[in-house]
């Protein structure tokens, strides 16, 4: 009991951008079987609906709060809902983040402004209204959740490398100035996970045969197998840890 109550997340309220799905989704769940109360987010009403169903299924605490985290206005008015309803945020995980694989020549600019908007400047902003609930505690945690590409870099994939090695900056950074506060910034960077928006490599045979020579553990990792990482960041097990990057990819960027 007493290892357990290093990751329980009870009374705390977390927000968990992009959780109607796929990665998200597996992290809000696994936070409210932790305890807290999770606020799940996303553009679509019914696919929020349909995650805090399942999420009450097992007896998890949850609400939706539907909002674009690329609208400046929309951020301020759901942080202002979070504020009446919680009066305070303990967690916030920076999930949402979109990609566009094109070369470099082939991007017109308001695509580059679009991806840099939703993968960096999002985050940032709402790291932003989410630590001045925190500072008011006098402690918080924020995870965003990056990815192997902020490190490692492949053709036709600039500019969300780019973004991607901005947040893991953007961590550090956060790190540095919020610690003052009791507020810790982590980020977790996920390998090749097996979610709807991967479905096209899912299915086929020649992915799953280079992941078997490319990473350690040889296969895609599952969307369960993301959520530990940022329990442990969000959890009292991780109080003396900011600033770090924790890469959770079979072994991806080990194996050579």
């Amino acid at each position: 009991m007493v290892a357990f109550s290093e990751f329980s997340l009870d009374g705390k309220v977390a927000l968990v951008t992009g959780s109607g799905r796929g990665l998200g989704l597996e992290i809000a769940k696994l936070l409210a079987a932790s305890g807290a109360r999770v606020i799940v987010n996303g553009r679509s009403i019914e696919r929020l609906d349909r995650a805090v169903a399942v999420i009450e299924s097992t007896g998890g605490l949850a609400s939706s709060l539907q909002f674009d985290v690329t609208d400046e206005t929309a951020v301020k008015k759901a942080f202002g809902k979070i504020r009446e309803k919680y009066s305070c945020l303990d967690i916030l995980v920076n999930n949402v983040g979109m990609r566009d694989r094109r070369g470099f020549f082939e991007f017109e600019m308001d695509a580059v402004r679009q991806l840099i908007q939703a993968d960096l400047i999002s985050p940032f902003n709402l790291s932003r209204e989410a630590a001045r609930l925190m500072v008011e505690k006098g402690e918080g945690r924020i995870i965003n959740i990056t990815s192997i590409a902020g490190q490692i870099a492949g053709a036709g994939d600039a500019v969300y490398t780019t973004a991607k090695g901005g947040l893991e900056a953007l961590t550090r950074a956060l790190a540095a100035e919020l610690g003052t506060f009791g507020i810790t910034v982590n980020a977790v960077a996920p390998g090749f996970f097996a979610t709807e928006s991967n479905a096209h490599g899912v299915a086929d045979d020649r992915v799953a045969e280079w992941l078997k020579n490319r990473t350690s553990l040889r296969r895609w990792g599952t969307p369960q197998e993301i959520a530990g990482a940022v329990l442990f960041f969000a959890s009292p097990a991780a109080s003396y840890i900011t600033g770090q990057v924790l890469a959770v990819d079979g072994g991806y960027l080990a194996h050579f």
